[in-house]
């Protein structure tokens, strides 16, 4: 008996006004599985017509919508979030197929994050002000308006929900193009949306390329704000065509974020602890902490225990659940991370573990080998540049300013970690880093808290009630 080939799963219409309707064009994109390298689906090739329509459609939703009840909105985002989890292993088999996330992590982060995350604005509406007395003045809080939500691949879900979520819950209405690379579960929601019974126009999903679909939605005077997620190159594009209309942005970019590891901390856990953070999701993710800025008299210390942390990634299929570390998204992506390790060697690091070949058995499949560098300089194009990928780079510094020199050495400011026994100290330190979140101690992601970065790392937060007010205007009545 021959094995039968998977099922490809094909969505061949767009979500537009509340109806699944042909797109433009008969162009499909293929959806490749990260670990076979086979197609797992196909997608519509939106074109720029689709867009206008998708835009059409939340501008005339916006009126009743914005208008509606609070407790109503609240009420549907309560139904989205119900509709998630119902649905949660199919979306975490989807994106363990997409992604590479193993099958676990998967359900709970992939699929678990965004039902929650949904929720929370439910809740949120219950008990925010959206009108304040000053004076003589009424400050009332109004949504922006259409909403166009451009998402990443490496958390394809949960992107989109931190985006939707609170725009939908603002009053705004939205139009979202998600990553062409891990799209499948845009459509799951979509279909939620559509049985819950949100009103016509409110939620529209058009799939295809960023420098078509992306750039029309960016472009279209009939948007009121852009919120995008993805490298700052791409954010640079998506600020240049916004500033033609001048309309509102939130971006969150890229990261080369550092953990440092005080001298009187727990050099073992801190050391795990951040071996563990950078290797999350295969490395794929923006805030991940890929720089470990060590005391310089314990350098070498501490490149052992991330030798042994590292080799200790059993990589392999993250569909059976039994692997720590899967496959990258792509074989684009298998190779920049790829040429990065070869750069690293090239340009004088130290190679502790990993390297550039295929992990032994994986010939098949966008694996990596998780990888350590040791003596890294803060020069280094692998000190600055971001991998997005399971590749560590160990950096000596002499004293607790130059650790803070070097954490803030780069043009990024997403995240950062400082561990030390007196958190008092790694709070002081914590202080000094200019980076929009810092784990102390390994501190845990709190999905209520703002997430975002400061300078090339983007502007504007996500999640929580920072992330809700990205979405509303601010208007004074003066009595």
């Amino acid at each position: 008996m021959t094995a039968s080939k998977p099922e490809v799963k094909v969505h061949d219409k767009l979500y537009i006004n509340g109806q699944w309707l042909e797109p433009a064009a008969k162009g499909l994109l293929d959806v490749i599985n990260s670990t076979t390298e086979e197609v797992m689906g196909r997608i519509p090739e939106g074109t720029q017509a689709d867009a206008d329509r998708a835009v059409a459609a939340a501008r005339a939703a916006f009126d009743s919508w914005s208008s509606l009840a609070v407790a109503e909105r609240a009420g549907y985002l309560q139904q989205i979030s119900a509709g998630l989890t119902a649905r949660q292993s199919e979306i975490a088999g989807i994106i363990a197929s997409e992604v590479g996330m193993p099958l676990p992590l998967a359900t709970a982060v992939q699929a678990g994050l965004p039902a929650l995350v949904c929720g929370s604005y439910a809740k949120l509406l219950s008990d925010y002000k959206f009108e304040e007395q000053i004076g003589n003045s009424l400050v009332v809080k109004e949504p922006v308006g259409v909403i166009a939500c451009i998402t990443p691949w490496n958390y394809p879900l949960h992107q989109v929900v931190a985006k939707v979520a609170p725009a939908l819950a603002a009053g705004c209405t939205v139009v979202l193009k998600p990553s062409e690379v891990a799209p499948l579960t845009a459509f799951i929601l979509a279909e939620i949306c559509d049985e819950v019974g949100l009103p016509a126009g409110v939620f529209n999903l058009v799939t295809g390329l960023g420098a078509v679909v992306g750039e029309a939605l960016v472009a279209n005077p009939s948007v009121d704000m852009v919120s995008f997620t993805g490298s700052t190159r791409a954010g640079r594009r998506v600020s240049e065509l916004a500033a033609q209309t001048v309309k509102r942005v939130a971006l969150e970019l890229g990261g080369k974020s550092a953990s440092i590891v005080l001298d009187d901390a727990d050099l073992a856990k801190a050391v795990r602890g951040s071996v563990n953070n950078c290797y999350f999701n295969s490395g794929q993710t923006c805030s991940a902490h890929t720089r470990l800025l060590v005391p310089k008299d314990r350098h070498d210390e501490a490149v052992g225990i991330a030798r042994e942390a590292a080799e200790s990634f059993t990589v392999g299929d993250p569909r059976e659940g039994r692997v720590k570390l899967g496959p990258l998204v792509s074989e684009a992506q298998r190779e920049r991370v790829r040429n990065y390790i070869r750069q690293g060697i090239e340009e004088g690091a130290q190679l502790v573990t990993g390297g550039a070949d295929a992990p032994e058995g994986l010939e098949k499949g966008y694996f990596v080998r998780p990888t350590v560098f040791a003596n890294v300089r803060d020069d280094m194009t692998i000190a600055q540049e971001e991998i997005f990928g399971p590749v560590l780079a160990i950096m000596p510094y002499e004293d607790e300013d130059d650790a803070v020199r070097i954490a803030n050495g780069t043009i990024y400011g997403l995240a950062g970690g400082v561990w030390s026994g007196d958190v008092e100290r790694a709070k002081r330190v914590a202080r000094r880093l200019r980076t929009g979140q810092v784990d102390i101690n390994g501190g845990s992601f709190n999905p209520l808290a703002p997430f975002g970065g400061y300078k090339q790392s983007g502007n504007g937060r996500e999640l929580g009630r920072y992330g809700f007010e990205e979405y509303l205007e601010t208007k004074s009545l003066q009595l």
